[in-house]
């Protein structure tokens, strides 16, 4: 069996950092074998210095929202005058562009160290709702650009038939829609997975989704083991809108009509109430806080602790890109919590990083991934200690020096597969990211 041999500086194991570590990967792009107390690099091993953690896992990303970093930044607004601004982006893309977007968006991901990403896709259609030739040509273009900047993705198809409780799509949203969910599962069981993609699915929003067709998106992705995401009650006016309608909250709706489970992930999920909170955790549903996008909107801070404790596990995910940063997401997490609760310590390093890849790839489908051990998926990311911002503190803390102090402009190396995706701070696939994100975003305007 033909091996690669990487030795590891320094690398975290879930529970420590552990220094000179020699990890063999298959031709089959798993790792074969880990060795400890591996003081200097093997012969023809690969050295990657600093500290080596499991790939991040973006577990919530909308990639055309990167066309909308600092134009949504003028002046002043809500969630709903945002949303304005990103109905007109939508409304640009087409498959050629869209392709072209997200291959340096997730390029772009790829640098920061995220080897995989779970992509909301809501935007199906062309203009008006009419359905391209290959009714999946959008999902495949996303497809595509992950392969095309070497990550994985689960395109986690998103169920959008409505405008807000019943009522029809409006004008933006006419190309989100498949008229109902019955269409919906027809169209997206034509996708297939491969070797880097896997196929989840997604209810948009109960106010996007009515009641009596939630099951049917729920009854997809349950006979297909499938991961199903969902936003969750990130607004109050959802909330407001709901138990109008029918009288219970957003969570409540979802457990009713069969939603929730160990396989859902619950995006958000800021303003619950004690009973939301119990159904979640006693459920095993999961939790995906977005904190650079929550607090770039103003959503407010959700109640990721508690959620913990009930017994929902935890992923990160950078949603509207505000920023691309897995690290400064798990950091914000914890901050946030501080500041609301003005008390510090609310997650180790080691638990806020696990939310970041182990816990997160789980979310996606990907229970082989987010873990440096023998049988697990070789994607794994170098994050500098030697940089202006990680300098200093012993390597031993070197989990404590990710989280809390390094940024995405601190990964040195991404490998997926075994194979190099970024070395030395430079896409192997994508000669020029910047270039690449700022044409393919100009072309949108025009």
């Amino acid at each position: 069996m033909s091996l690669t041999t990487y030795w590891l500086e320094h690398a975290w194991l879930g529970t420590h950092v552990e220094p000179g570590v020699a990890l063999d990967v298959s031709a089959e792009g798993r790792i074969a074998a880990l060795r400890t107390g591996v003081a200097t690099p093997p012969p023809g091993a690969e050295a990657l210095r600093g500290l080596t953690l499991p790939g991040l896992a973006n577990a919530h990303s909308h990639a055309f929202h990167r066309a909308l970093r600092g134009a949504v930044q003028v002046g002043s607004g809500t969630f709903w005058t945002w949303r304005e601004l990103m109905y007109r982006a939508a409304q640009n893309l087409t498959p050629d562009n869209y392709f072209a977007l997200a291959r340096a968006v997730y390029a772009e991901m790829a640098l920061a160290g995220i080897t995989n990403v779970g992509e909301f896709h809501y935007v199906h259609h062309a203009p008006g709702g009419t359905p391209y030739a290959d009714p999946n040509a959008m999902g495949e273009a996303l497809i595509e650009a992950a392969a095309a900047a070497g990550i994985r993705i689960t395109l986690l198809d998103t169920a959008y038939l409505s405008s807000g409780f019943g009522e029809a799509p409006n004008a933006h949203q006419q190309r989100f829609s498949d008229g109902s969910a019955e269409a919906w599962a027809e169209r997206v069981s034509a996708l297939k997975p491969r070797e880097h993609a896997l196929i989840g699915a997604a209810v948009h929003s109960v106010r996007a989704v009515p009641a009596d067709q939630l099951a049917t998106v729920a009854r997809w992705a349950e006979e297909r083991r499938a991961p199903l995401h969902v936003h969750l009650s990130e607004q109050t006016a959802e909330n407001d809108a709901c138990r109008a309608a029918h009288g219970r909250t957003p969570t409540q709706l979802l457990a009713d009509h069969g939603v929730l489970g160990p396989r859902t992930t619950g995006v958000h999920n800021t303003h619950l109430t004690d009973t939301d909170i119990a159904l979640l955790g006693g459920t095993g549903t999961g939790t995906c806080m977005c904190p650079t996008t929550e607090r770039d909107l103003a959503d407010g801070i959700g109640p990721a602790t508690r959620l913990q404790q009930a017994g929902s596990p935890l992923s990160l995910g950078s949603d509207s890109h505000a920023v691309i940063d897995l690290l400064e997401e798990a950091r914000a997490m914890e901050l946030n919590e501080r500041l609301r609760s003005r008390t510090r310590g609310h997650w180790t390093a080691n638990a806020l990083l696990t939310a970041a890849t182990g816990d997160g790839h789980a979310s996606l489908g990907l229970v082989d991934a987010g873990r440096l051990e023998a049988g697990a998926l070789a994607d794994f990311t170098t994050v500098a200690l030697d940089s202006v911002r990680t300098a200093g503190p012993l390597p031993r803390l070197g989990a404590e020096t990710a989280v809390f102090a390094a940024t995405a402009a601190d990964v040195r190396h991404t490998v997926v597969a075994g194979r190099h995706i970024v070395r030395d701070g430079h896409h192997t696939l994508v000669a020029d990211v910047p270039s690449a994100l700022a044409e393919s975003i100009d072309a949108l305007r025009s």
